[in-house]
């Protein structure tokens, strides 16, 4: 069941919540997980950047369509830009919702893929009617080669306020922001016209509307407020350095003697 659509992982609340476990943190985990599972530790081809981790966090090498771990061992799961790269996208969100009470769910957006395409993505998202909506790039009418990546990743975000609050503020725009309680609803490939529409069809105004639905002036003014708010704070929490920053593998390995679980 759907709960929420946070700003992006930073933001979530879950200090407090109980035992956290991160899939595919790559190379930035969430600094409240206390599990990490990881599949690709030494390969950064589904990845930005080398594998990091904090030193008070407990690594396991493992495939997350098969997590070893108890029914709702853990109270919260995080997994951000980890399921588009899956085969079976709905069985890998089934798995997390098994070991979990609750967690965090984000995917590229159709939008996001189509303006900064990456090859190892398979599938593209959209939330619709509450729902985690997915959709397999192959089977769609784009080709998916136009990368703007350059612009909209790594430029833009850093360099322009106004477009870090429009993917604040913009659930869909470049990816889907899901919090869920004890399951997940996701639809992979759906067959039914109305939701299939939105990946195989050109968007009318209703279309538009559904994905984004308007927002009175007085609303968007609070949103947009809201959402600058939180920016300026995470931003001053990085000038201050108040947050020690995760460590290389090769690091962590070194304060704790050992290597990951397998």
């Amino acid at each position: 069941m759907k709960v929420g659509n946070p700003y992006e992982k930073s933001s979530l609340h879950i200090k407090k919540v109980g035992m956290v476990l991160e899939i595919g943190p790559g190379s930035n985990p969430t600094r409240d997980a206390d599990v990490l599972v990881e599949k690709f530790i030494d390969d950064n081809h589904h990845r930005r950047g080398d594998f990091r981790i904090y030193p008070h966090q407990t690594i396991l090498q493992a495939d997350a369509n098969e997590l070893p771990f108890a029914d709702k061992l853990f109270d919260y799961v995080v997994c951000s830009h980890v399921i588009e790269h899956v085969d079976d996208p709905a069985k890998f969100a089934a798995e997390q919702s098994r070991v979990a009470k609750a967690g965090y769910l984000e995917a590229p957006s159709l939008i996001g893929e189509l303006l900064a395409p990456k090859e190892s993505h398979k599938w593209v998202s959209l939330e619709i009617d509450n729902k985690f909506v997915m959709f397999e790039k192959s089977k769609m009418p784009y080709d998916f080669k136009t990368d703007f990546g350059d612009l909209f990743l790594n430029y833009l975000p850093y360099h322009s306020l106004p477009f870090r609050l429009q993917i604040l503020t913009k659930n869909n725009f470049n990816a889907v922001k899901y919090e869920w309680r004890d399951s997940i609803d996701i639809v992979a490939n759906p067959s039914d016209e109305y939701m299939s529409s939105f990946f195989l069809k050109k968007w009318d105004p209703s279309m538009v509307r559904k994905i984004f639905p308007e927002l009175s002036t007085s609303k968007e003014f609070l949103v947009t407020t809201k959402a600058l708010c939180y920016f300026m704070k995470q931003r001053l929490v990085r000038l201050l350095g108040i947050y020690k920053k995760p460590v290389s593998f090769e690091e962590y390995n070194k304060q704790h003697g050992s290597s990951a679980k397998s």
